[in-house]
């Protein structure tokens, strides 16, 4: 069943030209794909976000006792 939304975004795009209908479409599919990727990224990034932190804690840590030196960005 569609929301509210959809039957009104429909009913909007009724009133357009097909070929205008097409083109909102395909900006649609794009916007959908997009959230979806950072849908994605999200749910990734909180099942790593225990080990993101632990490896920052030990960064912080190596740098405290002077076993870690400033990166030399003209060697990577």
């Amino acid at each position: 069943m569609a929301s509210n939304a959809i039957t009104t975004m429909t009913r909007m795009m009724e009133t357009l030209p097909e070929a205008l209908q097409n083109q909102i479409v395909d900006h649609l599919r794009e916007y959908i794909a997009d959230l979806e990727d950072e849908l994605r990224w999200n749910a990734s990034f909180d099942r790593t976000q225990e080990q993101l932190m632990a490896a920052a804690r030990r960064a912080k840590q190596e740098i405290a006792e002077g076993k870690s030196e400033p990166m030399d960005l003209d060697r990577l």
